[in-house]
Protein backbone atom coordinates (compact mmCIF):
# COMPACT_ATOMS: atom_id res chain seq x y z
CA UNK A 1 0.00 0.00 0.00
CA UNK A 2 1.12 3.77 -0.18
CA UNK A 3 0.62 6.14 1.69
CA UNK A 4 -2.49 7.84 0.51
CA UNK A 5 -4.10 3.79 0.77
CA UNK A 6 -2.66 3.56 4.71
CA UNK A 7 -3.91 6.87 5.31
CA UNK A 8 -7.45 6.60 4.20
CA UNK A 9 -7.61 2.90 5.09
CA UNK A 10 -6.71 4.17 9.03
CA UNK A 11 -8.83 6.72 8.61
CA UNK A 12 -12.05 4.85 6.97
CA UNK A 13 -11.33 2.11 10.03
CA UNK A 14 -11.34 4.71 12.58
CA UNK A 15 -15.18 6.13 11.57
CA UNK A 16 -15.89 2.39 11.41
CA UNK A 17 -14.41 0.60 14.21
CA UNK A 18 -11.88 -1.21 12.63
CA UNK A 19 -9.17 0.33 14.43
CA UNK A 20 -7.94 -3.09 16.18
CA UNK A 21 -8.67 -5.19 13.09
CA UNK A 22 -6.04 -2.74 11.09
CA UNK A 23 -3.63 -2.69 13.25
CA UNK A 24 -2.01 -6.20 11.41
CA UNK A 25 -2.99 -4.44 7.80
CA UNK A 26 -1.04 -1.42 8.60
CA UNK A 27 1.17 -1.51 11.10
CA UNK A 28 4.71 -2.97 10.70
CA UNK A 29 5.62 -5.41 13.40
CA UNK A 30 8.19 -3.05 15.08
CA UNK A 31 6.16 0.21 14.93
CA UNK A 32 6.57 2.60 17.68
CA UNK A 33 3.66 4.57 19.35
CA UNK A 34 4.60 7.70 21.36
CA UNK A 35 2.46 9.76 23.58
CA UNK A 36 2.17 13.05 24.57
CA UNK A 37 2.32 12.21 27.97
CA UNK A 38 2.82 8.67 30.22
CA UNK A 39 -0.67 6.91 29.87
CA UNK A 40 -1.70 4.40 32.42
CA UNK A 41 1.88 4.07 34.04
CA UNK A 42 3.18 2.07 30.96
CA UNK A 43 5.52 5.40 29.84
CA UNK A 44 4.91 7.63 26.84
CA UNK A 45 6.32 5.04 24.35
CA UNK A 46 5.36 1.73 23.04
CA UNK A 47 7.73 -0.17 20.78
CA UNK A 48 6.21 -3.63 18.98
CA UNK A 49 2.84 -3.76 17.32
CA UNK A 50 2.05 -6.50 20.45
CA UNK A 51 2.72 -4.20 22.72
CA UNK A 52 0.73 -1.43 20.55
CA UNK A 53 -2.47 -3.94 20.98
CA UNK A 54 -2.28 -4.08 23.81
CA UNK A 55 -2.75 -0.26 24.34
CA UNK A 56 -5.49 -0.54 21.90
CA UNK A 57 -6.89 -3.01 24.53
CA UNK A 58 -6.19 -0.91 27.62
CA UNK A 59 -7.99 1.88 26.36
CA UNK A 60 -10.76 -0.23 25.14
CA UNK A 61 -11.21 -1.81 28.72
CA UNK A 62 -10.60 1.88 30.24
CA UNK A 63 -12.69 4.68 28.01
CA UNK A 64 -15.79 4.51 26.35
CA UNK A 65 -16.25 6.44 23.10
CA UNK A 66 -19.37 8.77 24.03
CA UNK A 67 -19.04 10.60 20.54
CA UNK A 68 -16.17 11.17 17.90
CA UNK A 69 -14.99 13.10 15.07
CA UNK A 70 -11.96 12.21 12.77
CA UNK A 71 -10.90 14.82 10.20
CA UNK A 72 -8.11 14.04 7.49
CA UNK A 73 -5.88 12.70 6.68
CA UNK A 74 -3.58 15.35 5.94
CA UNK A 75 -0.58 14.31 3.86
CA UNK A 76 2.75 15.39 4.31
CA UNK A 77 5.43 14.90 2.06
CA UNK A 78 6.17 10.86 0.90
CA UNK A 79 6.48 9.40 4.59
CA UNK A 80 3.97 10.98 6.68
CA UNK A 81 0.59 12.19 7.20
CA UNK A 82 -1.69 13.78 10.49
CA UNK A 83 -5.26 12.87 11.12
CA UNK A 84 -7.19 15.13 14.10
CA UNK A 85 -9.52 13.08 16.54
CA UNK A 86 -11.91 14.62 18.86
CA UNK A 87 -14.82 14.03 20.86
CA UNK A 88 -15.91 12.52 24.73
CA UNK A 89 -14.68 9.66 26.40
CA UNK A 90 -15.94 8.42 29.25
CA UNK A 91 -13.61 6.63 32.16
CA UNK A 92 -15.56 3.40 32.56
CA UNK A 93 -13.85 3.28 36.01
CA UNK A 94 -15.21 6.33 37.60
CA UNK A 95 -17.62 7.95 34.78
CA UNK A 96 -15.25 10.97 34.34
CA UNK A 97 -15.87 12.54 31.07
CA UNK A 98 -13.28 14.18 29.19
CA UNK A 99 -12.82 16.04 26.10
CA UNK A 100 -10.67 14.12 22.85
CA UNK A 101 -8.58 16.89 21.51
CA UNK A 102 -5.41 15.47 19.28
CA UNK A 103 -3.60 15.25 16.73
CA UNK A 104 -1.68 11.77 15.59
CA UNK A 105 1.43 12.34 12.64
CA UNK A 106 1.84 8.77 11.36
CA UNK A 107 5.31 7.91 9.85
CA UNK A 108 5.46 5.60 6.76
CA UNK A 109 8.11 3.39 5.80
CA UNK A 110 8.04 0.28 3.29
CA UNK A 111 3.81 0.64 2.90
CA UNK A 112 3.62 0.21 6.74
CA UNK A 113 3.14 2.74 10.16
CA UNK A 114 6.55 2.84 11.23
CA UNK A 115 5.82 5.31 13.80
CA UNK A 116 2.90 6.83 15.28
CA UNK A 117 2.91 10.36 17.88
CA UNK A 118 -0.11 11.70 19.54
CA UNK A 119 -0.14 15.54 20.38
CA UNK A 120 -2.46 16.84 22.78
CA UNK A 121 -3.37 19.10 25.76
CA UNK A 122 -2.06 18.07 28.95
Amino acid sequence: MDLKEIANELVAGCREGRETENLDKLYSNDAVSVEAMDMGGQGRETKGLDRIKGKHQWWESTMEMLDSTIEGPYPHGEDRFAVKFGGKAKNKENGEIMDIDEVAVYHVEGGKIVREEFFYSM
